[in-house]
C-alpha cells in the first residue's frame, strides 16, 4: 500500500470507494466536511461524509482515515453507522463551497471555486490548503485563467454567499449515477439544493427527480416555471411523472398537463385514473411491442437501447397493431434469454411465451409480487378485458411502491456513540 499523498484535492475524492482493513468496500466519499474559523486560519477538515448501504450518509472521522490511496480510501473499519446531520459551525467542501464567487487577495482578482485541496499539518490534522479558483471567461476564450492559491490569500468563504452559482457542482452530478446524485442533491441546503436543481438540464434533472424523495420532488417542481415543469415531466417516465403530478394541487397539475406534448399527457392522465397501487397505476406504458411480422434482429436491435432498464430489456411483447399502448391483442412475450438462440433471420412470434396469464389493472400490489414471484419474472403485461396490452409492471416498479414511503431515509440499527 503506498503512502498517502501531502495533498489532496476535495473534488477528486468524491465518488471514490472506501474499505475496511481486511479490503471490503463499506462505502463511497460524498463529501469533506470542514469547520472554518477565519479567512486567515487553515479550515480543520473534520471527516467524510461516506454513502454507505441503502444510500445512507454517514460520518467518517478523518482519524478513521488511515490511508488515500490513487483511486481509494481505507479507513480502520470501525465506524459510526448514525445518519449524518450537519451541524450549523460545518461547511460541506463539496455542497457549499464549490461555486462560491471569491477574491485573490494579493491582486483582487474574482473568480469562482473549482477545487480545495487538503493536506495533513505539522499537528498531523488536516486542514484545507490551498484554494483553486476560475476567472470568469473573457470574450472567445473557452475558460478563465485559473488560479490555486494559499487559504489566507482568498477573501469571501468564511462568510456565507447567498450568491453561491452551480457550476462546478453540476459537472460532479452529471458524472454520478442519477441515484447518487440525488442522494447528494438531497442533503444540499435548501437555497443550494433549489440553485442547483434549476441549473440542470431538462433530462438530467428528470433521472435525478425519479430518485429523489416525493417531498423533494414536488420542492423542486414547484420552483419551475410552469413551461419548464411540463418540459421535466415529458423527459420522465410516465408512471413516475404520474406519481408526481397526483402529488400536486389539482388546479397545479391541468396546467402542467395543458402544457406537456398531448401525447405525454395523455399517458400521464390514464395512469393517473387507476386506484393507488395496483398494477394499473404502477405500469410502464412504454415496453418494448413488436408486431406479429418483426425479426428476433429487429427485437435485439430495440432490447440494446440504452434507456431501457434491465427489467425493461428482458423481454419484448408482440401485439397486433397498434403497437402503443393501449394497443391490440397481445399475442405473447418473448424473452431475450430464449431469443439469442434463435436464428436472427426468424420472426419472434415463433418464439413467443404464450403460457403465462397476463394481470388486470386492479390487480392489488401484492397480487402482482405473486404473480412475479410464481413465475419468476422480471415483468409482468397489464391487459384490459380485451387482451390489449396497457403497459408492463416490473419488479423495479414493484419494489417502488412496496417499500416504505420513507425508505431513502430510514436508519437501520445505529452504533452507539456519536461524533466529537
Amino acid at each position: 500500500m503506498s503512502a498517502t499523498p501531502s495533498r489532496v484535492y476535495a473534488a477528486r475524492l468524491v465518488g471514490l470507494p472506501i474499505f475496511d482493513p481486511q479490503g471490503d468496500q463499506v462505502g463511497k466519499v460524498r463529501d469533506l466536511v470542514v469547520t472554518i474559523r477565519s479567512e486567515t486560519a487553515q479550515p480543520r477538515v473534520l471527516g467524510l461524509v461516506a454513502e454507505v448501504f441503502g444510500r445512507r450518509r454517514i460520518f467518517v472521522p478523518m482519524t478513521r482515515v488511515t490511508n488515500i490511496d490513487s483511486g481509494q480510501v481505507y479507513t480502520t473499519g470501525l465506524l459510526n453507522m448514525r445518519r449524518f446531520e450537519q451541524r450549523s459551525t460545518e461547511t460541506l467542501v463539496i455542497g457549499q463551497m464549490l461555486d462560491r464567487t471569491v477574491t485573490i487577495k494579493p491582486g483582487g482578482v474574482t473568480g469562482t471555486v473549482y477545487d480545495v485541496a487538503m493536506e495533513r499539518a505539522r499537528t498531523r490534522d488536516w486542514v484545507l490548503s490551498r484554494v483553486a479558483v476560475r476567472e470568469p471567461s473573457k470574450g472567445f476564450r473557452r475558460r478563465g485563467q485559473t488560479h490555486v492559491v494559499e487559504w489566507d490569500e482568498v477573501q469571501g468563504l468564511a462568510t456565507r454567499d447567498e450568491g453561491q452559482g452551480a457550476t462546478h457542482l453540476i459537472a460532479a452530478l452529471n458524472d454520478m449515477r442519477p441515484a447518487d446524485a440525488a442522494s447528494i442533491l438531497h442533503d444540499l441546503p435548501t437555497e443550494r439544493r433549489t440553485a442547483v436543481a434549476l441549473a440542470l438540464d431538462d433530462e438530467r434533472l428528470a433521472d435525478v427527480l425519479e430518485e429523489l424523495p416525493d417531498e423533494d420532488q414536488v420542492e423542486i417542481l414547484e420552483v419551475l416555471d410552469s413551461e419548464r415543469a411540463a418540459d421535466v415531466l415529458e423527459e420522465m417516465s410516465a408512471d413516475d411523472a404520474a406519481d408526481l403530478v397526483a402529488d400536486l394541487p389539482p388546479e397545479t397539475q391541468e396546467i402542467l398537463l395543458r402544457l406537456m406534448e398531448p401525447e405525454e399527457a395523455e399517458d400521464v392522465r390514464r395512469l393517473m385514473k387507476y386506484v393507488e397501487n395496483t398494477a394499473g397505476a404502477m405500469m410502464t406504458p412504454e415496453p418494448v411491442i413488436l408486431g406479429p411480422d418483426a425479426t428476433i434482429a429487429d427485437a435485439l436491435a430495440h432490447v440494446r437501447h440504452p434507456d431501457l432498464t434491465p427489467s425493461l430489456a428482458a423481454m419484448v411483447y408482440v401485439c397486433r397493431p397498434p403497437l402503443e399502448t393501449p394497443t391490440g391483442k397481445l399475442l405473447g412475450i418473448a424473452h431475450i434469454q430464449r431469443l439469442l438462440r434463435e436464428p436472427p433471420s426468424t420472426l419472434v412470434a415463433g418464439a413467443l411465451d404464450e403460457s403465462l396469464e397476463p394481470v388486470r389493472p386492479e390487480a392489488s400490489i401484492d397480487e402482482v409480487a405473486a404473480h412475479l414471484a410464481t413465475y419468476n419474472m422480471v415483468a409482468a403485461p397489464v391487459v384490459d378485458e380485451n387482451g390489449r396490452l396497457l403497459g408492463v409492471v416490473t419488479v423495479d416498479d414493484l419494489l417502488d411502491h412496496m417499500l416504505p414511503e420513507n425508505w431513502r431515509e430510514r436508519q437501520p440499527r445505529a452504533e452507539e456513540g456519536s461524533r466529537g
